[in-house]
């Protein structure tokens, strides 16, 4: 068996990231019509698209997009439909970046605020934009990067947390709802993940203490690859998991165990 996307078309936000990129490339690899929504990188992006069309031979196009503005993503969604057609995979990827964790009593009110928009409305938003066209092609896709933090709630993830805990209500709440049209809905949660910015040029990892405390409470005892969370997505978006909804797989080498 192979992952095969052929003839479907995927929508990833945070395209243009360092994980977003990665899993365009591989959705592209599978034979996906791509997407690529960008919020301010659209140098990258357009850099992206044309590695895909070169490299993979699918459609793709690249769309501004403001994951916390439902008006923003209902234009892209008009574009997309426009070039592409009605999408049969969307991958809920972007997220605001929190310039400085703190605690709970010291953290700025306005980062779990962006953390809410950029996690839980991004995800409705993106429902309403995408779900009904899945409904009527009669089966669709959803998958939301989530994060292995939302199960260890450590000192000063308070604001990245509830952003991200409250993405999972949504997320198992719209499995339930959207079942019944064949559309599934889960969740990949990445530890933390080796992507380009720890590379060096030839594509080696940079000096890495290996003796760093995370690494010493990963089972599998290495950090995860950007590769090996776009190969999750890629799964998911595909028949081989028409039967699993609702779920939530970390990512991350056994650092957090999902419990019955």
């Amino acid at each position: 068996m192979k992952i095969d996307l052929t003839n479907k078309i995927a929508v990833v936000t945070g395209g243009s990231g360092e994980l977003g990129r990665t899993m365009v490339r591989t959705l592209a690899e599978c034979g996906a019509s791509v997407a690529i929504c960008y919020y301010h990188n659209k140098a990258k992006a357009e850099e992206l698209k044309v590695q895909v069309d070169k490299d993979y031979h699918v459609r793709a196009i690249t769309v501004s997009m403001d994951v916390t503005n439902q008006a923003s993503i209902l234009a892209a969604k008009s574009e997309i439909e426009k070039v592409l057609g009605v999408p049969d995979i969307i991958v809920n990827n972007a997220v605001i970046q929190i310039p400085q964790w703190a605690s709970v009593l010291e953290q700025e009110p306005e980062a779990y605020e962006s953390q809410f928009r950029s996690s839980v409305m991004h995800n409705v938003y993106m429902a309403k934009a995408f779900v009904p066209g899945m409904i009527a092609k009669g089966g669709g896709r959803v998958i939301g990067i989530n994060t292995e933090c939302a199960m260890q709630n450590f000192t000063t993830q308070s604001a990245y947390v509830s952003g991200k805990r409250g993405m999972d209500g949504v997320l198992r709440v719209l499995a339930k709802e959207v079942g019944k049209h064949h559309i599934t809905v889960n969740q990949v949660a990445p530890g933390w993940t080796i992507s380009d910015k720890c590379r060096n040029t030839d594509g080696s990892e940079r000096n890495f203490n290996q003796d760093f405390p995370y690494i010493s409470q990963v089972p599998l005892g290495r950090r995860g690859t950007d590769q090996e969370i776009a190969n999750a997505v890629c799964f998911l978006a595909s028949d081989l998991a028409a039967f699993i909804t609702g779920a939530y797989v970390p990512v991350c080498g056994g650092n957090v165990m999902p419990c019955i």
